[in-house]
């Protein structure tokens, strides 16, 4: 991994916060993510499961984290299954963990070579009443593949019918919606690799220079600071691009006068960052622009300050809605007989500004997290509202990342990433 070693504690925090949610005499199973197929013998890179991972920190392929508290030897109530690393493996894909290294990293002192885990898990369930199976129950997940996760709970379910079946995702979301220390610290470290992205294409925008030359910039910045590269695929939007809210293409040259949109940032140790800026492709906001882009900042930073513990999600979004409704009045973009006649369930300023303001985020871009039950204090929010004026030929939407405080507004973990007109624009002529 190009990242430093995540300390062991956290995982063991982790589980530890599992198991007291788990019933009595149950067992919980989790597995690695495959490796995906492209093509004749060709892969996608691997990227591991976010659930193995936040309770092991395991970032291998075919592993299995096994999770039996109630097991009545100490040694069978955490154990962790590896593919077994050799000679040959070790020349031809680099070697595998071993069990000291698994153990290093995880803190879990049980380790077997997969070809072991039947075998185990069958003595184990003679001990258990219930499984808890991790399906992705994610509100915006839509998977066609079918994953390692979901044949080994398709397996499962045929061998053992008489056990009971529970569920790990509802534990998952609550326990990975709020951070540990040791996982904001994670989250910082990757914003801090996006703001050194973010300041180097300050210098290197220009006019005709190409959206994709501006990503290969962001990359290299990027994975020179120990990332594994973009959290997600990245916007670079230039122009009338912006008002598409997913433009992935990313392939056309940037014209003077125009903005360009960046929905671009970094993951560090599997954890990720998530920051939008937009700015001005020949160094300088016109006057239209700049007033449409201070009235997103405005209803960023009112929106910012509603985030804390208690705040529902439904409840905060409405409030986002009338802060963003009376920006769009001084803007001319909305009259009052456009409020006066709009339809309760799509909001006049929906016209310009249609998405949400805020998600989760941690392990995964759109992070675990229940949104019908109020937030709570380390909880990591974005906070990224937007004008599109495809009539205009721009759009503009700024983000930042914020966790939730106990007492107090939230901290932004972005708070150097350049964001003010006048900043923007000095570091870009300079």
């Amino acid at each position: 991994m190009k990242y430093h070693q995540i300390d062991r504690h956290l995982f063991i925090k982790n589980r530890a916060k599992f198991i007291a949610q788990m019933k009595s005499k149950s067992i919980a199973i989790f597995n690695s993510n495959d490796i995906y197929p492209v093509s004749a013998d060709s892969t996608l890179p691997f990227a591991q499961h976010r659930d193995i991972f936040y309770l092991s920190g395991i970032d291998q392929e075919e592993s299995i984290l096994l999770l039996c508290p109630d097991a009545p030897y100490e040694h069978q109530r955490e154990m962790l299954f590896l593919k077994e690393t050799s000679e040959l493996i070790a020349i031809w894909e680099g070697a595998k963990l071993t069990k000291e290294q698994a153990f290093a990293v995880s803190g879990i002192k049980t380790v077997h070579w997969l070809q072991d885990f039947e075998k185990v898990l069958f003595e184990m369930m003679t001990y258990t009443d219930t499984m808890y199976i991790n399906t992705n129950e994610h509100y915006r997940s839509h998977v066609e593949t079918e994953t390692r996760e979901a044949r080994f709970v398709k397996w499962w379910k045929e061998k053992y019918p008489a056990h009971a079946v529970a569920k790990s995702n509802p534990i998952l979301q609550r326990l990975r919606s709020v951070k540990e220390s040791e996982e904001i610290d994670l989250i910082q470290q990757a914003c801090n690799i996006t703001e050194l992205g973010f300041r180097r294409i300050l210098s290197f925008v220009k006019p005709n220079v190409m959206e994709y030359e501006i990503e290969a910039e962001f990359i290299h910045e990027f994975m020179r600071n120990r990332s594994k590269g973009f959290a997600y695929t990245p916007i670079i939007a230039s122009g009338n691009n912006a008002n598409v809210l997913h433009y992935i293409e990313n392939n056309q040259q940037c014209k003077e006068g125009d903005l360009i949109l960046l929905d671009v940032a970094a993951e560090y140790g599997n954890y990720s960052s998530d920051l939008t800026r937009t700015i001005p492709i020949s160094g300088r906001y016109s006057e239209r622009q700049k007033a449409v882009y201070n009235a997103v900042l405005r209803v960023k930073n009112e929106a910012t300050t509603m985030l804390t513990p208690g705040t529902l999600w439904k409840n905060y979004h409405y409030e986002v809605g009338k802060i963003m409704t009376s920006e769009l009045l001084g803007l001319g973009l909305l009259d009052k007989v456009d409020v006066q006649k709009e339809n309760p369930e799509w909001p006049a300023y929906k016209k310009y500004f249609m998405h949400g303001t805020s998600h989760h985020m941690g392990l995964d871009t759109h992070d675990y997290g229940i949104l019908t039950e109020p937030m709570q204090a380390n909880m990591v929010f974005t906070v990224e509202p937007g004008i599109y004026i495809p009539e205009e030929g721009f759009g503009i939407r700024i983000e930042d990342n914020v966790v939730i405080q106990s007492t107090g507004e939230p901290y932004n973990l972005m708070k150097n990433i350049p964001i003010e007109v006048d900043e923007i624009e000095t570091l870009m002529n300079c």
